[in-house]
């Protein structure tokens, strides 16, 4: 337990000394994430705080993961290498989709293929239990990836990816620790630590921003957190002490927020003939936005959709994974419909105000 606080305190010490270090440095560099008509800040702001991130936590795990627990966590360092240069690059220097998708592709395989970061069953999921080899390893990299990218698309107000990445290292973190598997709870807590220390400068008026360096980091970690968690439940309950038969169902209603609103998202841009990487303002952040809601507004309650999620998760997994995963879905699409219907109304309201012509 105390390597846990150890690897909390120390990424969080890091990571608070070394953002006022990166505003100074940025404000004199004139590094500026300029707004745009998509934007939800106003003024120029530093978007490297990502940098401060990706330092503490890789600190905190070297210095305080058990050697003996240590195993393929040599190759997560290096995935974690990779997505900090593909992050760092396109926020200096912004890059097309297909080249940021092609450094998480690199990045998924060598989870995937070195440090064995592998969903290899779905425990009854549509009435598949074991899958094949290739199966898996194509799954898993589908699955980095598309974590990666939700956290990535989340990110567009202030506190909330950091927000939602916290509780997921916090939820995973314990159950780790409680599971006696150091490694993943040493690397929950210590991302934790500096997610902590960067929402003093990130939240409104945010100070500085994580920038793609540190929302695919974070997405990064959140994807290796989750996949463990569920090939951990394939062990017996004999050496599992809290065991989930619906596993990757409660990982989708941990991650449910960042997952549903990507997919809603790509789905809505597809219908309407574009690129599911063209950027726009529709996603639930932006729609709480449109409804007055201030970012600390959006950012706790989507938080407290996410903590909401967790719970049924974890209070239905008797259920059945595919009744589990109908419910979680049915109330995501609920709850964002109400939004929308509640978004337009408003949006109506407004255009009849500022134009009384308009019926």
């Amino acid at each position: 337990m105390y390597t846990l606080i150890l690897g909390f305190i120390t990424s969080f010490t890091l990571t608070y000394l070394i953002i006022p270090i990166i505003i100074r440095v940025a404000k004199e560099r004139r590094l500026y994430d300029a707004p745009n008509e998509r934007s939800a800040h106003v003024e120029p702001t530093p978007s490297l705080g990502g940098i401060a991130i990706f330092a503490g936590t890789v600190c905190a795990i070297v210095l305080w993961t058990p050697m003996e627990a240590f195993g393929v966590l040599q190759y997560i360092l290096a995935a974690f290498i990779l997505i900090f240069l593909t992050g760092i690059l396109d926020d200096l220097v912004p890059m097309s989709p297909t080249k940021k998708l092609s450094g998480q592709m690199l990045v998924s395989i060598i989870l995937a293929y070195k440090a064995d970061v592998r969903i290899t069953s779905l425990f009854g999921l549509f009435g598949i239990e074991q899958l094949p080899e290739m199966t898996s390893f194509s799954l898993s990299i589908i699955a980095i990836i598309g974590i990666i990218n939700a956290f990535n698309l989340i990110d567009g107000i202030n506190g909330l990816a950091g927000s939602i990445g916290l509780w997921v290292c916090l939820i995973w973190g314990s159950w780790f620790a409680f599971t006696d598997t150091p490694a993943m709870a040493v690397l929950a807590f210590s991302l934790a630590g500096s997610i902590v220390a960067f929402l003093k400068y990130n939240l409104s008026p945010a100070k500085i921003f994580m920038g793609d360096t540190g929302s695919l980091f974070i997405g990064m970690v959140c994807a290796i957190l989750a996949i463990n968690f569920i090939e951990i439940n394939t062990r017996p309950i004999s050496e599992i002490p809290m065991r989930f038969d619906a596993a990757p169902v409660i990982a989708v209603g941990v991650l449910i927020f960042p997952l549903f609103d990507t997919v809603r998202v790509f789905a809505r841009r597809i219908l309407n003939g574009k690129s599911p990487f063209s950027p726009d303002r529709n996603h639930i952040h932006h729609l709480l936005l449109n409804i007055g809601c201030t970012h600390s507004q959006a950012t706790i309650l989507l938080v407290g959709v996410s903590v909401f999620f967790t719970a049924i998760a974890l209070l239905l997994h008797n259920i059945g994974t595919f009744p589990l995963l109908l419910v979680l879905i049915g109330l995501a699409w609920l709850l964002t419909e109400t939004l929308s219907r509640w978004e337009r109304k408003k949006r109506l309201e407004k255009q009849r105000a500022d134009n009384p012509t308009v019926l």
